[in-house]
Parts: structure tokens; C-alpha cells; sequence
């Protein structure tokens, strides 16, 4: 795995839904980029900062922050704390 740093997370997004709440399948060029994921690493807490997650944390984030990569054929985002909106439940 991947270890962040200077505060930031490494997140794994939750995939883009195929249809609509109604039951219309959606294309997957109209699918919008999901803004939710898994924390799955967090940067090591240092004097100057403390995080506020821990792995296995469901977030909301920001929706153009952060950088995608792929590990071992998986899609993941490093994103800075900063960016992360709310831990969901």
C-alpha cells in the first residue's frame, strides 16, 4: 500500500451508481465523478498537524480535488485532509 504525507489521505472512491433513484440506466459517459470513498491510509500525525480520520472512515470530498492513481489494478485518490468535507456514516 501507499503512505501519505504531509496530511493527506489515500482514498478509494465507491463506484459511480448505473441507474438513476427513478430506474433509468445511465450511460457511463453521463455518470458525474463520485465524491465518496473509503479512507484506506492516512498521513502520520506530526506537531504541526493531527488528523481527524482513520482507516476504514466513509467520506465526502471535494469534487475536483486530489489525484488519482492506480495500485495492484485499483483506482485510488490522494487527497489532502483539507479537501475532505465530512466523515459520513
Amino acid at each position: 500500500m501507499i503512505k501519505p504525507l504531509n496530511g493527506r489521505a489515500v482514498i478509494q472512491v465507491e463506484e459511480a451508481k448505473e441507474q438513476t433513484v427513478s430506474g433509468i440506466v445511465l450511460p457511463s459517459a453521463a455518470k458525474e465523478k463520485q465524491q465518496v470513498g473509503v479512507v484506506k491510509a492516512i498521513a502520520e500525525n506530526t506537531e504541526d498537524f493531527t488528523s481527524q480520520l482513520k482507516e476504514g472512515d466513509r467520506v465526502l470530498f471535494e469534487k475536483y480535488a486530489g489525484s488519482t492513481f492506480e495500485l495492484d489494478g485499483e483506482e485510488f485518490l490522494i487527497i489532502s485532509e483539507s479537501d475532505i468535507i465530512a466523515i459520513v456514516d
